[in-house]
């Protein structure tokens, strides 16, 4: 019998009740007078969250809020391709769809002439006055990595960054790693396997290598049949933490194998990793304490239950270190700047594309990187070049090793990897100190603070901000539906304008700080934050200006194309810019981000800047079409990774 435990664990108006956006005027009209026009609910919500920007409240304050990006609920549902639940719909009349003729579009809902567009050029205005730069860094340079690298007299560091190219040669170190072990005594090697259903490809090939470590051993006659220089303990862990070897840990092949098999499928998608690290090492120090030395091997494709992590880690790597325990890491890379990454999945029965959320991130204690990509929150899987911060300082802190496996996740959304060279990436090591002792140094960098807030400010993650920070990035098929959503995402957008330039003006109005920050990941954070939010005021106006276009001029689509069926109008970047008023914003952004590539080569901000400059400035709108959707009674729900 396994020991199981279970872990404590509304149509926008003005101020005179008339209707803020009518069709007939247009986006560019309403963009007219961009201060004076008065805001509906929604858009108080959205200045409620811009006035965060000038008002730093006190880091206690704000720290007992949990500046963390929260993890979703179990009961929130997973992401889908075909809808959007997050705006509401107002049902319409009868309508036909989008076809082929020309009879069925909307041309009863065609606005008037559209008035002439007015972005805030003032800021166009100062940037032509005053050029922004960016310093490379320099060797010279003081850092503040420096106090982050320091070690106390008698403190072993271990690495927190170790690229492998296979499971084999991860293997492989870690049977160096214990042979090195052995030399000073005996060794019990505890095992502690993720239990989502993404893992379990990886747990079999890894039983199947189990052999190779007691071979590798067996070479110096130092391990050999029936001896105990090296036992081996099974955990697992989901929602709760099995052992699977009772407490009784063996140097029997077989049982390793057999307990390894035994690891379950959880079904909940709760990964409550840093509880069961501290578990399984509480579990078997009692051995430890009795002269054998204990390495933990973690064998993971995510970065644990944030909120798990919050209360657990640092405590699991206290128990570590009494039990003197180095804790080796099997994991894969994590997402540049954002906690999450996404796995399409098909759904068997329904036909449905489902896009399944994984915690993947981030590389550091806080994301230092927007959480949206200007229109709505991010599902790209963008190389960091690193860990995610927990693993890597679980590692880094027991003298152990953080493995970083290659991935081959076929099915990763918007995966953009990226091998980083080892000596391009030194400069920009993250800090790998403890979440508080980050948090409590944040008020002595005013950059940081500062970059910091415009990132929460834009988090669509964040309880509330979500519908006034995303815009819909796809539409309906019915007419009056259609305008409906058009009506409503333009007042977003207008507003999304407004925090955008006050968030770009005050990070101009901060580069002073950047000139005396001495970081170099932070000085790239604030070059790549800012070209982004010159950027994306340029998109969402083409978004709102491509809307109105569509409105005079729908287009067309049949309503069957190659076996699929129409679903939706997509929103779309390319390199066609519909507006002169947005090119400056393109040219400026243009200009800093190919100087962040230029400064900052060969790292994620200088590849993140290549992808922002391939996606192009220009929006448009086109038909998706999608395997038809099979209607099933109870049909099996998506898994939870």
């Amino acid at each position: 019998m396994e020991n199981t435990q279970q872990f404590p664990a509304a149509t926008p108006s003005d101020d005179d009740g008339a209707e803020v956006l009518p069709v007939a005027s247009g986006f560019r009209g309403m963009l007219h007078g961009f201060g004076a026009t008065g805001v509906s609910t929604l858009v108080h919500m959205v200045i409620l969250l811009s006035l965060a920007l000038i008002t730093f409240e006190d880091p206690v304050k704000v720290i007992s809020q949990i500046l963390v990006v929260p993890t979703p609920t179990v009961e929130d549902p997973p992401v889908e391709i075909e809808l959007d639940p997050e705006v509401e719909i107002v049902q319409p009349e009868n309508v036909a769809l989008f076809t082929a003729a020309p009879a069925m579009g909307m041309t009863s809902n065609t606005p008037a002439a559209v008035s002439k567009p007015a972005l805030d050029q003032t800021l166009v205005a100062k940037a032509n006055t005053s050029k922004i730069s960016i310093d490379a860094p320099t060797v010279a340079m003081p850092s503040s990595m420096s106090l982050i690298a320091a070690v106390p007299d008698g403190e072993v560091k271990g690495e927190a960054r170790d690229i492998v190219d296979s499971y084999q040669q991860a293997i492989d170190r870690i049977a160096q790693e214990l042979v090195w072990m052995i030399d000073k005594g005996p060794v019990l090697a505890v095992w502690c396997f993720d239990q989502s259903e993404s893992m379990k490809d990886d747990q079999k090939e890894i039983r199947d290598r189990i052999e190779n470590v007691y071979q590798q051993l067996g070479l110096d006659d130092r391990v050999g049949s029936g001896s105990d220089a090296l036992l081996t303990a099974v955990t697992s862990y989901g929602e709760r933490f099995i052992d699977h070897t009772q407490h009784k840990p063996t140097s029997d092949r077989n049982k390793v194998r057999q307990a390894i098999d035994a690891v379950p499928i959880d079904k909940t998608g709760k990964e409550m990793m840093c509880a069961a690290i501290g578990t399984a090492i509480t579990s078997y120090r009692d051995l430890a304490r009795r002269g054998r030395q204990m390495a933990l091997i973690l064998v993971t494709d995510e970065s644990g239950d944030s909120g798990n992590n919050d209360v657990y880690m640092e405590k699991a790597i206290e128990v570590a270190k009494a039990a003197k325990c180095k804790i080796f890491v099997l994991g894969r890379e994590s997402v540049f700047g954002y906690p999450y990454a996404y796995i399409r999945w098909n759904h068997p029965q329904t036909k449905r594309t489902h896009w399944l959320q994984v915690d993947r991130g981030p590389e550091t204690a806080f994301p230092e990187q927007l959480q949206t990509d200007g229109f709505r929150r991010r599902h790209d899987a963008f190389s960091s070049g690193f860990g995610p911060y927990e693993q890597s300082r679980m590692a880094r802190e027991t003298n152990g090793v953080f493995f970083m496996l290659p991935s081959v996740e076929t099915n990763l959304v918007g995966a953009q990897k990226e091998r980083y060279e080892l000596d391009a990436l030194r400069p920009y090591r993250p800090d790998l100190r403890a979440r508080v002792e980050a948090f409590k140094d944040r008020k002595q960098f005013p950059l940081r603070t500062l970059i910091w807030q415009v990132i929460q400010d834009l988090n669509p993650h964040q309880p509330g901000a979500q519908k006034a920070v995303e815009l819909r990035v796809e539409f309906s098929t019915k007419p009056a539906e259609f305008v409906q959503q058009v009506r409503q995402e333009q007042a977003k957008a207008k507003m999304h304008l407004q925090y955008m330039a006050k968030a770009e003006q005050t990070l101009l109005e901060g580069k002073k700080l950047r000139e005396q920050e001495a970081d170099p990941r932070w000085q790239a954070n604030y070059d790549i934050i800012l070209a982004q939010l010159i950027a994306y005021q340029a998109r969402v106006y083409e978004y709102g200006v491509a809307l109105d276009e569509f409105l005079k001029n729908p287009k067309t689509a049949a309503p069957m194309k190659g076996g699929k069926v129409f679903v939706h109008w997509d929103i779309y970047t390319n390199s066609k810019v519909r507006t002169d008023d947005a090119k400056p914003y393109i040219e400026r952004a243009k200009g800093l981000f190919s100087e962040i590539v230029t400064t900052h080569p060969g790292s994620p901000w200088a590849a993140r800047a290549k992808w922002e400059l391939a996606r192009g400035f220009g929006v448009d709108l086109r038909a998706d079409y999608h395997v038809p959707i099979v209607e099933v009674k109870n049909p099996t729900p998506p898994p939870k990774l």
